[in-house]
């Protein structure tokens, strides 16, 4: 349910105006001057009903006009002369929903019927005096005025939504300039730095091979963070430049980060457990995140030869389980760092659990659980 200016329930307004009208004309009714008669119960019914029947006319203006219309002349043909308010109030609601032809019809009938319907009165009235009845009940001027409110607050709704969807593009253009810039500007810096090092790296690794020297641990792990940075980087500067116009990397992915695993040198192994099914995008990206930052820090800091990653496909949960036999102890538990911090903050966004923390029989073990249910 919308909401208005005020911040009242657009519904609650409806009602309020519909009961206002409702006891507006059957007052102006129970004080016309006219003689009493048996059918006067069933006017002042019609009357009421006309009135509360704008309650319903934002959800369903069109059945309201017919409503409210019908009621208009059945009161007047039982000879209540009250004017069509709830009618003109329908013609506003419909012309404003964009029903102009259909009112256009409907005001036509009216204008009709109503003449009509005071000719069959008991009273003996002429055909003028029938018109005129009815031009006191509904005149012309009152509908247009009505259609005019109601097209003229259409138009500026609409032009109001333009506006909005301009804002709102505009916005998105600059953001992809912006984003496209930052993309620049990392390929132009930090790009060519890393590839930089990396090479560096490589050679002096090389060199030290070829002269038979033993390769220091230290320049091993800038040569194989280079080619991480250098991967990471790319992906990130893609990202930036398709605007997730490709497929963010999920589970599917999976298998391929384990086989850079193995071509790193870590013997990595994957196995998936359970039903395989479709789950939430959110979780998708957060899996693949958990194994990366997982492998990542296995490669970097555990020293490890092996590892090894279990997807397990619950009915309502996916659990995720990395393990490597590295060096890492109870004892010797390191502060967390960024990369668990932020896995920790992706898991607990999702509802989740996660323990990082290293295993009794030596190496460290990371274990998630994500919701699949009701995670978009």
């Amino acid at each position: 349910m919308g909401t208005g200016r005020s911040g009242v329930p657009a519904g609650v307004v409806d009602a309020a105006i519909a009961v206002g009208v409702a006891a507006a004309l059957l007052l102006a009714g129970l004080t016309g001057s006219r003689p009493a008669t048996d059918a006067d119960p069933l006017g002042y019914a019609l009357l009421v009903a006309g009135g509360l029947a704008l309650a319903a006319r934002r959800r369903a203006p069109v059945p309201v006009l017919a409503v409210t219309g019908l009621c208009a002349v059945g009161h007047q043909a039982v000879g209540v002369d009250v004017p069509a308010v709830a009618f003109l109030f329908a013609v506003y609601a419909a012309v404003r929903a964009g029903h102009r032809a259909v009112t256009v019809v409907a005001a036509v009938l009216m204008l009709a019927a109503l003449p009509l319907a005071a000719l069959a009165l008991p009273q003996d009235l002429s055909v003028g005096e029938a018109f005129a009845r009815a031009r006191g009940a509904l005149e012309l001027a009152w509908l247009v005025a009505a259609g005019a409110a109601g097209e003229a607050l259409r138009q500026a709704e609409r032009r109001a939504d333009e506006a909005e969807r301009t804002r709102e593009e505009t916005a998105l253009r600059r953001a992809d300039e912006e984003r496209l810039h930052i993309a620049r500007e990392l390929h132009d810096s930090l790009t060519h730095q890393i590839s930089v090092i990396t090479v560096q790296a490589g050679v002096a690794v090389h060199l030290a091979r070829k002269r038979g020297e033993r390769v220091p641990d230290a320049l091993l792990a800038i040569q194989e963070a280079g080619r991480e940075a250098s991967r990471e980087l790319r992906a990130t500067l893609e990202a930036l430049r398709d605007d997730d116009r490709t497929p963010p990397r999920g589970l599917a992915h999976v298998p391929e980060l384990v086989r850079r695993a193995r071509l790193a040198g870590l013997d990595a192994t994957l196995t998936i457990e359970g039903r395989r099914q479709d789950v939430p995008a959110a979780v998708d990206r957060t899996a693949y995140r958990i194994v990366q930052e997982s492998l990542t820090n296995v490669a970097r800091h555990a020293r490890a030869g092996t590892a090894s990653v279990l997807i397990d496909y619950r009915p309502d949960v996916l659990a995720i389980r990395v393990d490597d036999d590295g060096r890492a102890t109870p004892d010797s538990a390191a502060p967390p760092g960024v990369g668990l911090l932020g896995m920790r903050e992706r898991v607990t966004a999702l509802g989740g659990r996660l323990r990082a923390e290293p295993r009794d029989e030596g190496g460290f073990t990371v274990r998630a659980e994500l919701p699949v249910a009701g995670t978009s």
